[in-house]
Formats: structure tokens, C-alpha cells, sequence
């Protein structure tokens, strides 16, 4: 199968294309490299380029003929979408218009899109089910989830299908070492705290103690990167099936209080770094955590490291072998 992978020079595009370049796909990569890296492309053909140039990635459609896509590309970061909403809204919503336009100029009926958990706001008891009212609380969510409308609007008017995975909390590194996580300016807790621990921060900040949680920090469900890799595989092989749409969350059922996760860093690690408690950052709910029994039973994904150790060590591994 040919398949374009936008944004598959970054952190969990990279990891996508390694599951798939191991199973023999055929495999473009579009990406910007704004936050992505060369090096993590592993394999399939790259081709740096801006979702906004649309002569470019006409063109690739035209001549490479692809059957799917798997939409990664996007900004990322909350607090910055909360100070730069029309940045957010282009770069996650119109390009994204521009990127299904095309998919239905070519005919390319199978997507698979990267959403995010940031499209269920504030849920009451903190659990968000696929079926939980959507109601963002800054635009980072707000641009996915008009993206999330977009597709469902294009595969009720066609025979386009898709399955939208929704991200919890994605930490973690390649177990074999391979890739893993270096977005510059990372605001990921694990990636943070590991970056800590290895001395390349003087310190790290914790954003508000005083949240309705069990010790006032924001908890979250925290999913392995390579697990997340393998359940976009599986959504993959349920679209060529002939799977209909899908709107699936990607956790794991339970969550992790930034204290908590911070302690268990300082243990795994043996170091004992700086912590500064601060105020809340604007856009951060108190909890979000996934009812994530669908997506196990509709593509059959079975995680394998669902372990906050496990997350943390191949993090903190990966963030050894990374220069300061």
C-alpha cells in the first residue's frame, strides 16, 4: 500500500513510520522538519515540504498515487495556541482543509488522522469516553476538533473513511533506541523531567498545585509512544478491510499525578533534581483520563507496554543518548 505520512520527521510520525517501514509499506514523508528531524525518518522516501505549498503536495499526489494518509502534522503545544490562536487555526485547520481536498481530488478514501483528548475540555469526572460532550477550552483542541467535523462532514457526503484517534498523554522512547522524542522546547512532564535528571535543565516547573486532584497537580494518562505507533497500524489494516469511520481514544484507562510521575522519575533515575512549584498555565484541565475499551474492541489493539516505569526508562534512555 502507498501511503503519505505528514509531519513523519517527528515524534510520533517517526514512530509510525518505523511500524509500518517494518512491515513493508510504501511509505512518503511530508514534513517541514520546523519541529521534526531527518534522522527519525527510518524509512520510506522523505520529501520536505509545508502543507501550505499546495503546488508542491498536489504534484506528490498526482504522481505517487496514494492510497491512504496518516495526518500528523500540527502544532502541538497549548499554552501557544492560547497566545497565537490564528497560528493554531492555520496550521491544524486549514492546512488540514487543503490536505482532504486533495484526498478527494484523488480519490484517496482512507485517513487516518492524529487527534487529540485536548477536544474533551474539562469532563466533569475527569474520564472522557468517546462520547463525552466536546467542548475544548483552548484552540490547540479547538483546531482538532474542527478537523475531527471536517472528516466526518467528508465521509457522510462520500465513500471517504477515516478513524480519528484521540491522544492522551504520549511519553516514552523506541524501545530498540532507535528514535524518540526531540522536540526543541519540549513541554511533555516525562520528556521535561528527563531532561532534568540528565542535567540539561537547571530545573523543571510544576504549573499549579491548588487543581481538584488528589495532591492538586493535573492528572493525566500517560501511553507509550510505541503503542500508540502500533494502533495506528491497526487502524490502518481496519480501513483497507473495508472498516467504516471511527472516532477512538488512545489511552490507557488510568492516570498519573504530576507529582507522582515526577517522584517516580527521581527514582527510576536516582537523581534528585530541582522542582518549582508555580501558577497554573492557561488551557490545562484539572484530569483527563480514557475510557479505552473501544478502540481494543473495534481494531483489535492490544497495548504491551502499559507500565509508567517502562515509559519513563526508555525516555530517560533515549534522553542519555541525546547531546545537551
Amino acid at each position: 500500500m502507498k501511503i503519505l505520512i505528514t509531519g513523519g520527521a517527528g515524534y510520533i510520525g517517526s514512530h509510525v513510520v518505523k511500524a509500518l517501514g517494518q512491515l513493508g509499506y510504501d511509505i512518503t514523508v511530508f514534513d517541514n522538519l520546523s519541529t521534526g528531524h531527518r534522522e527519525a525518518v527510518t524509512y520510506g522516501d522523505l520529501v520536505v515540504g509545508d502543507l501550505s505549498d499546495k503546488a508542491k503536495l498536489d504534484e506528490l499526489f498526482k504522481t505517487r498515487k496514494f492510497e491512504a494518509v496518516l495526518h500528523f502534522a500540527g502544532s502541538i503545544v497549548v499554552p501557544d495556541s492560547v497566545s497565537d490562536p490564528l497560528g493554531y487555526y492555520l496550521n491544524n485547520t486549514v492546512n488540514s482543509h487543503f490536505l482532504l481536498s486533495l484526498c478527494q481530488k484523488y480519490g484517496v478514501n482512507q485517513f487516518i488522522f492524529s487527534s487529540t483528548a485536548a477536544v474533551y475540555g474539562m469532563p466533569g469526572d475527569g474520564v472522557c469516553r468517546e462520547d463525552s460532550p466536546l467542548a475544548p477550552i483552548n484552540p490547540y483542541g479547538q483546531s482538532k476538533l474542527m478537523t475531527e467535523h471536517m472528516l466526518k462532514d467528508l465521509s457522510f457526503a462520500s465513500n471517504f473513511r477515516y478513524v480519528a484517534l484521540r491522544y492522551f498523554n504520549v511519553s516514552g522512547a523506541d524501545p530498540e533506541g532507535r528514535i524518540g522524542q526531540s522536540f526543541p522546547k519540549a513541554t511533555h512532564l516525562i520528556k521535561v523531567a528527563s531532561e532534568t535528571a540528565c542535567g540539561k535543565r537547571e530545573k523543571m516547573d510544576i504549573f499549579g498545585t491548588d487543581y481538584a486532584t488528589p495532591d492538586g497537580t493535573c492528572v493525566r494518562d500517560y501511553i507509550h509512544v510505541t503503542d500508540l505507533a502500533d494502533a495506528h497500524v491497526k487502524a490502518l489494516e481496519y480501513l483497507a478491510k473495508g472498516g467504516k469511520s471511527e472516532v477512538l481514544n488512545c489511552g490507557y484507562g488510568h492516570g498519573f499525578s504530576v507529582k507522582e510521575v515526577i517522584a517516580r522519575v527521581k527514582e527510576i533515575t536516582g537523581v534528585s533534581f530541582t522542582v518549582v512549584e508555580g501558577p497554573r498555565r492557561p488551557g490545562d484541565p484539572a484530569s483527563l483520563t480514557a475510557k479505552a475499551d473501544r478502540i481494543q474492541q473495534v481494531i483489535g489493539w492490544k497495548p504491551k507496554y502499559d507500565d509508567l516505569n517502562v515509559i519513563i526508562k526508555s525516555a530517560y534512555e533515549w534522553e542519555k543518548k541525546r547531546p545537551f
